[in-house]
């Protein structure tokens, strides 16, 4: 049997394949079959703006389907299908190539091009079978039938419409310049020449309240200079160049550029402040929580991010108290949803505020954010939004007076279970019995006590120096109160949460490795908590389980007791380092290594919480989100985390370590810091910082210690 401890290129781990295809622009998606038919049953479809506007998609060549051979992808919103048809008449090997090149952003477009490797003319007939339900995209997650919507259809020339007769607005235009549009389906007749080829193209044009959006890849026009293609190269040109030696988190990194750079929806009011959608299929909308963490682990390479969410979110911060939707003044939005049937969404609006950590998660990014300089003259405008931030946790996150940030919904319309953990029967005792709320989460007063100190640290940046100490004892008083709440002495660990009655839930659970990376556990209580993560009980190999093994409700194929979600085994990555425990971090570390290459380079939310010693792979959950944006955001912590990248705490000094010996050389260039760019070179030799602004190659040695400290250098 292979060492679990030993990397994954000395055990030839054996890639995870997709058994569907997702593409993503934006809030938009399309999920498809191998071949690239949609079929609405199985939940795939074309969404935009939380509706399915195409539930059937299905070309047949001569009244057979196309059988699949490949799909290839490239951008995050494009992939070609290769397949075949049928053989001809009187042949045994099929001789006609069926290549559909797939577009998606408002809209979709799909290049259909047949080559006859035959030789003779090939006369087919083409039918693409096209239906829309205009199911919303909750109705499609949870296999609900669609409510009664009539759906009419109108075929004129090369046109199919289909729309609805609900007063919503919502419509689709299907057209092909040559198609016969028929009720159902366009229709094709061609001739492909013997050794020659025949090609289409078929448009799908999205309405919204009547009016149609504009088409994202426009026929007639290059791909090249589509609206998605230009903001995928502006992008990449705004993330710095990154090389690393070992292959594995290589192509993660590589992976992880283009799927955040896909997730990214914009306001159009707000052009400027991009954020990230949660993850496809069934987050294509802005969820507080997700973007934050996202944004707090891409924050080194791509500042402009986290500035772009902590604008949009201060933005839709709280003002009033609604107990429908759970905003309160100063609270941080949940998610924000599109779809036309808002009575689906929590608490039946487009807006829900029920998150009990995106509050404190949003103060702390912005204290992330002073920290790797972001200027100040752009925090600034966002101080009112910090200030009501914390009051919120202080006057309605604190709901008894306790000390203690704790939730329970408003109504039975809302999330029961509002921490990340948010399946109704994530937070349980150890023998399985459920918390009652109130309920407070340990991880949760750890965002708290960081949201703290970071509300100290801008205050002080901002020469306020009475308010900064005011936070910083506050801050100190519930790492106090926390520890003696929390801690198991038998146990040697933190409870997950308080319950109603104030009794610790004894479950052993990853929560407590969050407590790590905030920082609220006591340095004492530290290596005990880290044995624990690191035992058999906990780390599968792959990644640290959600839920302990000898717990009650313990389920490795379960959402949240006992799965592996890289994320939350990231961050404990990242707690672990921070209280110096740096080999046992980077075996946590090495572990979300051989698992994204094993997903081929493309982290899930989720997977499996098997033992790897068992299953030399990690295994796939089946309604996982693939991309998923903090899970795409990983792999640049990983990074971080292994080279010790940090800002010092001292004006111009950013802090780098030795690479490991498994990552080999890495070179980041102009990574953006203060008031410029920095390039990083790392090996197991040791590392350094240089100015970005030196293009020769000539200041890439010595040791962190000697270059690491910059006057800030000149944006370029």
């Amino acid at each position: 049997m292979s060492d679990p401890n030993q990397p994954a290129s000395n055990q030839g781990i054996i890639t995870v394949a997709p058994t569907t295809v997702t593409l993503v622009e934006g809030s938009s998606f399309c999920v498809s079959s191998a071949n690239g038919d949609i079929h609405g049953e199985r939940s795939e479809g074309l969404f935009v703006r939380d509706t399915r506007l195409l539930s059937r998609w299905a070309l047949h060549i001569d009244g057979a389907p196309v059988e699949a051979l490949s799909a290839i992808p490239a951008e995050p919103y494009e992939a070609r299908f290769i397949g075949r048809a049928a053989a001809r008449p009187g042949q045994v090997e099929p001789t006609l190539v069926v290549e559909r090149s797939r577009y998606i952003g408002q809209g979709m477009r799909e290049d259909i091009t047949l080559r006859n490797f035959g030789q003779e003319a090939a006369g087919v007939e083409l039918r693409l079978a096209v239906d829309a339900d205009f199911a919303d995209l909750f109705e499609v997650k949870e296999h609900r039938p669609p409510r009664g919507r009539h759906v009419s259809r109108r075929a004129v020339g090369s046109d199919l419409v289909l729309w609805t007769e609900h007063g919503d607005g919502r419509g689709v235009r299907v057209s092909a310049p040559g198609a016969i549009a028929l009720e159902h389906q366009l229709r094709f007749d061609a001739v492909v020449p013997a050794g020659g080829e025949w090609s289409a193209t078929v448009e799908v044009v999205a309405s919204v309240d009547g009016q149609e959006l504009a088409a994202s890849f426009p026929l007639g026009e290059p791909v090249d200079d589509a609206e998605p293609a230009r903001r995928m190269r502006g992008w990449r040109a705004s993330v710095p160049d990154i090389t690393v030696a070992d292959p594995a988190l290589a192509q993660a990194l590589e992976r992880s550029e283009q799927d955040l750079g896909a997730l990214r929806i914009v306001d159009p009011r707000h052009p400027n402040d991009d954020v990230v959608a949660a993850g496809a299929p069934w987050f294509m909308a802005l969820f507080g929580r997700d973007s934050l963490i996202t944004s707090w682990m891409t924050l080194p390479f791509s500042p402009e991010l986290a500035m772009g969410t902590l604008r949009t979110l201060a933005r839709m911060q709280g003002r009033k108290v609604d107990p429908l939707t759970e905003e309160e003044p100063g609270r941080i939005l949940h998610e924000v949803r599109l779809g036309a049937d808002l009575s689906l969404a929590l608490g039946g609006d487009s807006v829900y505020y029920g998150s009990i950590d995106s509050t404190p998660l949003f103060v702390m990014l912005v204290g992330q954010a002073a920290r790797w300089g972001v200027p100040l003259d752009q925090l600034e405008p966002l101080r009112p939004a910090v200030d009501a931030a914390v009051r919120w946790i202080v006057e309605y996150g604190d709901r008894d007076g306790d000390g203690f940030v704790e939730y329970q919904r408003g109504t039975d319309r809302g999330l029961l279970n509002q921490g990340w953990k948010d399946s109704f029967d994530a937070i349980a005792f150890r023998d399985g019995a459920a918390a009652t709320a109130p309920i407070a989460l340990a991880e949760v007063q750890g965002y708290c006590y960081a949201a703290f100190l970071a509300k100290a640290d801008l205050d002080e940046r901002f020469g306020d120096a009475g308010s900064a100490e005011e936070w910083r004892r506050r801050a100190a008083e519930l790492k106090a109160r926390f520890r003696e709440a929390f801690w198991l002495p038998d146990e040697g660990y933190l409870a997950l949460a308080l319950d109603r009655d104030k009794r610790p839930v004894d479950a052993i659970a990853s929560n407590a490795g969050q407590c790590l990376w905030s920082g609220i556990v006591d340095e004492a209580d530290a290596g005990a908590v880290v044995e624990r993560l690191l035992s058999d009980e906990m780390f599968t190999g792959f990644g640290i389980r959600t839920l302990g093994t000898r717990n009650a409700r313990y389920n490795p194929v379960s959402y949240h007791n006992g799965s592996v979600w890289p994320h939350d085994t990231a961050l404990i990555a990242a707690g672990i380092a921070r209280y110096g425990y740096t080999e046992q971090a980077q075996r946590v570390v090495d572990g979300l290594i051989d698992a994204v290459r094993a997903f081929g380079g493309r982290l899930p939310e989720l997977f499996c919480g098997f033992d790897r010693t068992d299953k030399p792979v990690p295994v796939p959950y089946p309604t996982s989100c693939s991309p998923q944006a903090w899970a795409a955001a990983v792999p640049f912590e990983l990074l971080r985390i292994s080279l010790g990248l940090t800002p010092s705490g001292e004006p111009g000094r950013l802090d780098v370590g030795t690479a490991p010996e498994r990552l080999g050389e890495v070179t980041i260039d102009k990574l953006p810091f203060e008031h410029g760019r920095v390039n990083v070179r790392a090996d197991s030799a040791g590392g350094s910082v240089t100015d970005g602004s030196v293009t020769d190659g000539s200041a890439t040695g010595g040791s962190a210690t000697e270059d690491s400290r910059l006057a800030p250098a000149e944006a370029n």
